[in-house]
């Protein structure tokens, strides 16, 4: 075989593998390297780079954000978009509740990839969407992990209240308070600007964009936003804690 007939024959080859993407979803805080994004997409890599009829396209993955539905998936929706413009043949993931713990969300997303040629694999529940009784399958165990989130939601609800009950405190710093470790302690800097607004509001009766503007005017920045208004000053009046 010569090299031109050599190279067509290479040519052919890749024309015909499978170009892949895999998905992964870490929704957890605490560094586990059996989840990490790192262990996840060395896994991926090496699992398509193992397949000799696949190619890797991308690996796209969200990181911390929950899998009850897809409205804050940003690298998810943005995989779905290339699937849809014909960028790759398939997605592989490992399980249903990586990809969406919701049944409707789903059916919808495999449906409609599978209208534009791209099939899912979810590794671990054995299941690929271009399978003919791959529906029915996706349905069942869609539902089975979608109330398994359930009840796992439930499960730390339940946990979170019994800690509560013993003083501790979940959630981030907000002015006027530091949170760490599930202790609240005064951050006496924000304190003083806790302390103002609610002097201005209750003893001075001024109305909250008044006050806002003399906040700004001093020169005093919020938290986590970029100026005082009308709503931030509501929400400091407003917020319990």
């Amino acid at each position: 075989m010569n090299r031109y007939e050599r190279m067509n024959q290479e040519r052919k080859i890749v024309d015909v593998r499978k170009r892949v993407a895999a998905y992964c979803r870490v929704s957890t805080d605490h560094e586990d390297q059996a989840n990490s994004f790192e262990s996840q997409q060395r896994y991926f890599r090496q699992y398509i780079e193992r397949n000799p009829d696949w190619e890797l396209y991308e690996i796209f993955a969200d990181e911390g954000i929950s899998g009850t539905n897809t409205k804050k998936r940003s690298e998810f929706k943005r995989m779905i978009a290339c699937a849809k413009e014909g960028d790759f043949d398939l997605i592989i993931t490992k399980e249903i509740s990586r990809f969406a713990r919701n049944t409707l969300d789903s059916i919808y997303y495999t449906r409609d990839l599978k209208k534009h040629g791209v099939g899912v694999i979810f590794m671990n529940d054995n299941i690929n969407t271009l399978d003919g009784d791959a529906e029915l399958r996706l349905a069942i165990m869609s539902s089975i992990a979608q109330e398994e989130s359930r009840k796992t939601s439930e499960r730390v609800k339940w946990g979170q209240k019994r800690q509560m009950e013993q003083g501790v405190v979940f959630g981030r710093s907000m002015l006027g308070y530091d949170v760490k470790d599930g202790k609240m302690t005064v951050n006496e800097d924000g304190a003083k600007i806790v302390r103002l607004i609610f002097h201005k509001f209750a003893n001075e009766n001024k109305g909250t964009n008044v006050f806002s503007r003399e906040l700004r005017e001093a020169g005093i920045t919020p938290m986590r936003v970029k100026e005082w208004s009308n709503t931030v000053i509501l929400r400091v009046i407003r917020t319990a804690k």
